[in-house]
Formats: C-alpha cells, structure tokens, sequence
C-alpha cells in the first residue's frame, strides 16, 4: 500500500467512479440460489439448520456486495490510487504514483461496449506486481482516457521527477 488507510479523498482529489453494476451480477446469482433454492431446501430438513443457512447466507451476500461497493478510484497530484475493503484489517490504499506510470489501457469487448464496464489495467513502469487491474469498471474507457490525458500533461509540462 503506498498511502495510508485513510478512505477520503483528498481535496485537490479528482473521483474516477467505482464498479459498475454488472459487478453484481454473480452475487445476485449466488444470492438467488442460497435463499430461494438452498434455504428452503434446508428448512424441509431442520429448522434450526434452515435458519443457520439463511442468517450465515445473508451475512455473507450483505458483506460480498459492501465489498463491490467499497472499490473507489481517484487521482491526486501525486499519483492514482484504489480505495477498498470493509472490514479494518483489509481497509486499503494502492496506487501507482504519475512518475511511475507506465499507461493505463482497457480491454473491450461486445460484453464490454454494451453494458458501458470495461476491465482497466493501471500500469506501473517498473513491476507488474505494483500495477492495478480493475474489472467491471464504470465507464472504463473514460476512465483510462482520462488517466492518460492527465499523465500527458505532466509530462508535457515537465512536472515528473
């Protein structure tokens, strides 16, 4: 993480959006086979295990969808940067700082172009293992237009060192 956990976005902060909503999509299907498929089957067996399923079933549809929403992406004068997680120990900022950015690009496809949530891959120069990979971003492309505007204008106005 190259800032600390701090879930605001600074001032001179510009707000990139977050997951579009076809991220959901897998967890409304898991959540309609665990409570309208799974649950009452488990409650023909056992009450108790019925209720067991649906509280267990729901806590864990709830945590799954705060976490898709949770997901924030933003620059800064200093670089660009991924908020996310729920829970304290897994709350985080990661970013790739503009000096170290390689070029932010995304991957379209039918899928993609329809439904306006394309994959982002944020690129650092040096290590792929510092890059950002985003999937079912909100508007992707203007994103990485946007990403790649601003790191032609420091570059141009010589504002990297």
């Amino acid at each position: 993480m190259d800032q600390g956990d701090n879930a605001n976005i600074s001032a001179s902060g510009i707000s990139l959006g977050g997951k579009s909503w076809t991220a959901y999509i897998r967890n409304s299907m898991l959540g309609i086979f665990l409570l309208l498929l799974l649950t009452p089957a488990v409650f023909h067996t056992s009450i108790l295990a019925g209720f067991v399923v649906l509280a267990v079933s729901a806590a864990f549809l709830t945590y799954n969808f705060m976490v898709l929403k949770s997901f924030h992406l933003y620059y800064d004068d200093i670089g660009i940067w991924i908020y996310s997680g729920v829970l304290p120990w897994k709350k985080g900022v990661s970013g790739v700082k503009w000096r170290d950015l390689d070029e932010a690009v995304y991957f379209p496809s039918l899928g993609s172009w329809v439904f306006k949530s394309y994959t982002i891959r944020i690129g650092h120069r040096f290590t792929k293992s510092s890059e950002i990979l985003l999937s079912h971003w909100a508007r992707g492309q203007d994103v990485v237009s946007q990403i790649n505007g601003r790191h032609q204008e420091l570059v141009r106005a010589n504002a990297l060192s």
